[in-house]
């Protein structure tokens, strides 16, 4: 009876402890693992129906499991720092332990893991989006004509223009797609704001934050880029229209101008055909507060 209690309570004490899975979620990263003698699997597909199994069996447990994206290249780099052996299964357990604290995150609800990837590749891209612009907008350091943080100037630039925005666009449900140029590739990040009638508007705080870190880089770098939105308000037509960046402010797009950008296939160039029920506009006026300023550090 007493060994039946005890193994009763650990049961229910393993409901009690969260857990992280640090997943491989592609074939690249997956085959850098295999170099390591202890590290179990010989196959991509087969790997990841054993982590959905196991995420599943938690689930149906009662336990909690988070999951983590597992770069190969960055736990490396972790068990060099540590002194840690990477080819051990411990040293894979402490740096999983470090991506629940540091690293993108998604909490599994049951969801399948072709969901689950896409999301938590996505998460990771934004991550590392803002911080590179954050990391570029802190090393700018002072205007040599007025002495004031660059960074910190386009950063307070880009939170009104954004405000600005959303004041004018008015209700609905806003989705807004920030590009700025940068080495080696083009910074992008989207906001989604749902504004009621008064004009008030819900944000997601993270993303907010992303975007305006994006916006304040191209500002602060006088980056060719700019800003494209969608709005959908229930029983009219969607609305496209958008911005690009001109010094500190922004500049409205023709009608033409945002058909191209928002028709045109990113990767090939080619004209993709134009949606049903969706208008491609001018946007609405941003005041004189909205356009460039006289001296843009």
């Amino acid at each position: 009876m007493a060994y039946t209690k005890q193994h009763s309570m650990r049961r229910v004490l393993r409901r009690e402890i969260a857990g992280t899975i640090g997943l491989l979620t592609d074939e690249q990263d997956f085959a850098a693992m295999r170099r390591y003698r202890t590290f179990p699997f010989d196959d991509h597909e087969s790997y990841l129906r054993h982590v959905e199994d196991l995420l599943q069996a938690r689930a149906a447990g009662g336990g909690h499991t988070t999951v983590a994206l597992f770069d190969p290249g960055g736990y490396a780099e972790f068990c060099a720092k540590t002194g840690l052996d990477p080819d051990a299964p411990a040293s894979r357990t402490r740096f999983t332990a470090e991506l629940a604290t540091n690293g993108p995150t998604l909490s599994y609800e049951g969801q399948p893991l072709t969901e689950l990837v896409p999301e938590l590749v996505g998460q990771a891209v934004r991550q590392a989006t803002w911080e590179y612009a954050s990391s570029v907008l802190s090393g700018m350091g002072p205007c040599a004509t007025c002495g004031e943080d660059i960074g910190r100037a386009a950063f307070a630039r880009a939170s009104d223009l954004l405000l600005r925005i959303l004041d004018a666009v008015g209700p609905g449900e806003h989705h807004l797609v920030c590009s700025a140029s940068a080495a080696p590739e083009t910074l992008v990040a989207v906001l989604h704001a749902d504004a009621n009638a008064e004009g008030d508007a819900r944000l997601d705080e993270t993303e907010a934050l992303e975007f305006t870190t994006v916006l304040a880089l191209g500002i602060a770098t006088h980056s060719a880029g700019g800003l494209l939105m969608r709005t959908s308000t229930r029983g009219t037509r969607d609305r496209v229209y958008g911005w690009r960046l001109r010094g500190d402010g922004l500049q409205p797009l023709t009608a033409a101008e945002v058909f191209e950008a928002y028709c045109t296939d990113t990767e090939s160039g080619d004209i993709v055909s134009p949606e049903s029920g969706v208008d491609y506009s001018e946007p609405p006026d941003l005041g004189d507060a909205g356009r460039a300023g006289g001296h843009t550090h």
